[in-house]
């Protein structure tokens, strides 16, 4: 349980060890009522950090008590998700006047699901595109992610197996206008 008032800033590059644990605990952990050992195991190639968010300072670090207990963050970049490691990257900056931006790489620590750090980072992450003049966001979520996503007015986009080394694993493309 979180005992401590949460608070947010911006990643910086000495954070991506501790992102990285944090990263690595919640695939392992919370795609586990969604996801085989084997797809979890796939899911490692594409999800994790990404530092062009970092580089970009549209990385966002919640802490509680002194500990990183989520982070995410969005982009103005054309990739819609994966990690550094991820193929078919794209760093091309996106038009806000006819493309949405984009949601990525958000991660909660497995003990403080629940919790508003979901919550928090979306709403951090909708006002920062917004004020950048995007006028909706689009991300690709897991299984696990989906229910906090249309709980905040994400709609799906489409359903889709990735697949990862020959392995399928879901992913949903959902969209929120910001108007």
């Amino acid at each position: 349980m979180r005992p401590d008032p949460l608070s947010h800033r911006r990643a910086l590059p000495e954070d991506t060890a501790a992102l990285r644990d944090l990263i690595d605990l919640a695939i392992g952990e919370l795609q586990k009522p969604f996801l085989t050992a084997t797809q979890i195991a796939a899911s490692r190639t594409i999800m994790g950090l990404d530092r062009q968010l970092i580089e970009d300072r549209t990385y966002f670090v919640i802490e509680s008590g002194g500990s990183v207990v989520g982070c995410g963050g969005w982009s103005f970049r054309r990739t819609l998700y994966g990690s550094d490691q991820a193929s078919g990257r794209n760093a091309d900056r996106l038009d806000p006047a006819v493309d949405p931006a984009r949601v990525r790489a958000m991660y909660t620590h497995p003990s403080c699901t629940r919790q508003g750090i979901g919550k928090l980072l979306l709403q951090l992450c909708e006002a920062a595109a917004r004020s950048s003049g995007f006028q909706a966001t689009e991300l690709m979520a897991t299984l696990a992610g989906e229910p906090l996503y249309r709980s905040q007015g994400y709609v799906a986009l489409e359903r889709q197996d990735q697949a990862l080394g020959g392995i399928p694993v879901p992913l949903i493309r959902m969209r929120k206008s910001l108007a």
